[in-house]
């Protein structure tokens, strides 16, 4: 960022405030906004910018200032940002006392959305210097869902379905802040915002909770306000001033569920809302032990609950969540009951005995012989970033064959071919472009690895075309997809006439015995092809999925899978949210309502799907480098989650188990209780 750039807002600030005209800056400043903090980060740079920009914007009407007011929250909450530098101390306090003022303006006079207005008034909580504003990070307008952090244990807890518009409060108003939290000296602008309150009403059983928000703006929003309290001030503010008028009303009773507690699934203990919104919340205590917290569901599900109520309201009860654990060699259900045992595969061919250290697995697949084991083949890095390939048996996870070297590098894909004759060869990609093949019996090399121009190969799968030929397809971070000949892998036809960057690829099977690729770019689109069509731009029997279906959804896909059902195959596409969606490959439409984002299971994501012995479809579904899974019946909207030990790398399904490749090895999970 230069003096320049910051130079020419100010200016189109400026202008704005004597034009009105306010298109030019907001472009400017939505730009700059990146160069002051990129993924959560916040950079150095920002507090020497801010306060020249604060100053221009509490120049401007209050309407045209909330955005500005709305993402600086966002900045001065952030997670990661460090500390100010002592010689602009002085001067960004001065900002952040001078944007209270200018964004409280703007909370009174603007008539913002109501879901905007919730987060102008937490992003004045945070310049009053409270905590709770970091709680614009955690709640999503427009979203059901909840994603907390317990301040004991530090595990996530998901509440898929929290925002709901109670008829009554479903437990009792937080209480009024007491002589230990006096009120704040100085020049404030609560004031105002409590005499708006005054005139609010949200019927008589939720006057309990304006009276707190009252009693809290009266004070001046104290730095020691219990959460809670500082919430019931979010809540109430939305009611007198989000727009309109009823959406402000069903938005604030939303929020006040805020104000109550949750349990959490893994050390049992109770906690207010207030404190699982904020990272390591400080003073926070657990409201009771586990034996006066008993109130969630007996599997484990994440609610929200009222300590000192029996049994949950309808209003604020979180989906059936069953929670899992690894513990050793087992998964153990939240209340300490076996769910199963976890199958470690040998992990000899990971070993370096010189280190002592094991190499992560990067890839996973499953091969099926009609008349033999289910094999699962892995691929880790050994000895100087070379790469090898292992097959063990599923069952008991013992090793058949390997480790197989030749792989001048470390392999990143895996699929099974299985050809007419019967045989059945193992294709890798390396990420120096290297393709290799292997015969899945013996685990010999057909095709030694070689590398190549065409870039890292990021995905790999297998097609049944109509004639009954079969190809290898493999995709590249440089957009280069190619049909393959599986005997030779010399390549036969393409695809992605685009170019776009691949970052993950499946094989989806349709009816008359094709099989239709799917593939994510690397900018969250997704793409269709048919591979039996030797003209790349010609879309054959594909059908695309729809976009206004995916933007709708603010789906941006990083990663697709192919999902068995009774019915036939669906498409899976997940985000880096941890959003899944199941799609219809026949017509391009969405199926279902899909899996909302949550807090553990976000980053770039790993999926596998799989139909264990009752029929019933799952998809596994986790994060590269994360710990938990999420176990996902779509048919019922049951969700599991499992908790794991180990860093995760890659999944693959095989029958009732779900295979994950982690940073030491591979483990089978089981999906259902034994």
């Amino acid at each position: 960022m230069t003096a320049e750039e910051v130079q020419a807002l100010l200016e189109q600030m400026t202008s704005t405030a004597v034009t009105g005209a306010d298109d030019e800056w907001r472009r400017t400043w939505t730009y700059m906004t990146d160069d002051l903090m990129a993924d959560g980060t916040v950079h150095d740079s920002a507090y020497a910018v801010l306060p020249h920009l604060v100053e221009a914007a509490a120049e401007l009407p209050p309407e045209q200032s909330v955005d500005f007011w709305v993402d600086m929250g966002f900045i001065v909450t952030a997670e990661d940002r460090p500390p100010v530098p002592a010689d602009l101390e002085a001067g960004f306090s001065a900002a952040l006392r001078l944007a209270e003022q200018a964004a409280a303006r703007s909370l009174l006079d603007a008539g913002a959305p109501a879901k905007v207005c919730g987060q102008l008034a937490l992003s004045c909580v945070a310049f009053a210097g409270h905590h709770i504003g970091a709680a614009l990070w955690r709640l999503e307008p427009g979203e059901s869902y909840l994603q907390l952090v317990c301040p004991g244990c530090e595990y996530d807890t998901e509440i898929l379905k929290f925002f709901v518009d109670p008829a009554h409060p479903p437990f009792e108003a937080p209480e009024l802040p007491d002589a230990d939290h006096p009120a704040r000296q100085g020049q404030h602008p609560w004031g105002e915002v409590a005499d708006a309150l005054r005139a609010e009403t949200l019927g008589q059983e939720w006057e309990p909770f304006l009276r707190v928000a009252r009693a809290v703006a009266a004070s001046g929003v104290p730095v020691g306000t219990p959460g809670p309290a500082v919430l019931c001030l979010v809540a109430g503010t939305v009611a007198a001033k989000g727009t309109p008028q009823w959406a402000g009303s069903e938005w604030a009773r939303q929020l006040a569920l805020l104000t109550g507690h949750f349990r959490c699934w893994n050390c049992e203990q109770t906690w207010t809302i207030a404190d699982g919104l904020v990272e390591t919340p400080d003073g926070a205590r657990p409201q009771n032990g586990p034996a006066q917290a008993s109130t969630d569901a007996a599997d484990g599900s994440a609610t929200a609950v009222q300590p000192t109520a029996v049994e949950p309201t309808d209003d604020v009860t979180g989906e059936a969540t069953t929670r899992l654990r690894q513990d050793g060699s087992a998964l153990l259900t939240a209340d300490g009951t076996p769910w199963g045992r976890i199958t470690v595969f040998s992990d000899s061919p990971f070993s370096d005995s010189a280190s002592g250290s094991s190499s992560s697995v990067d890839s996973l697949t499953v091969v099926s012989f009609p008349n033999g084991p289910t094999l699962v083949a892995g691929a880790c890095v050994g000895a100087g970033d070379k790469g090898v390939v292992c097959l063990w048996d599923a069952t008991d996870g013992r090793l058949v064959h390997g480790p197989t070297a030749g792989h001048p590098d470390r392999v990143r894909a895996l699929t099974a071919l299985p050809l007419a004759d019967d045989r059945v060869l193992l294709a890798s990609g390396g990420d120096s472009g290297s393709i290799g093949l292997w015969d899945a019996v013996t685990g010999r090399p057909v095709r030694e690895p070689v590398a190549n121009w065409l870039g890292d190969v990021t995905g790999m799968c297998t097609a049944h075309l109509s004639d009954g030929r079969i190809l290898l397809v493999t995709a590249t971070s440089r957009g280069a997809v190619r049909l393959r000949d599986p005997a030779t892998g010399e390549p036969v036809g393409r695809l992605n006439p685009s170019g776009r960057p691949i970052r993950s690829l499946a094989a989806v099977p349709v009816t008359g015995g094709q099989t239709m690729i799917a593939a994510a770019d690397t900018q969250g689109g997704v793409h269709m092809w048919d591979p039996a069509v030797d003209d790349p731009w010609d879309p054959g029997a594909a059908v695309q999925l729809k976009d206004r279906a995916l933007s709708d959804a603010g789906h941006r896909v990083a990663a697709v899978a192919a999902v068995p059902t009774v019915d036939g195959t669906l498409l899976a596409t997940a985000d880096d949210r941890g959003v899944v969606m199941l799609w219809d490959p026949a017509t391009g439409t969405p199926v279902g309502e899909g899996l909302p984002p949550a807090t553990g299971t976000a980053g770039l994501p790993v999926m596998a799907a799989t139909t264990p012995h009752d029929g019933r479809t799952v998809l596994v579904t986790g994060t590269k480098r994360g710990h938990a899974l999420r176990v996902w019946e779509p048919e019922t909207g049951a969700v599991r989650q499992i908790t794991l030990d180990v860093t995760i790398t890659c999944l693959a399904a095989a029958g009732p188990d779900v295979i994950v490749g982690h940073d030491r090895g591979v483990l089978g999970l089981p999906l259902t209780r034994r």
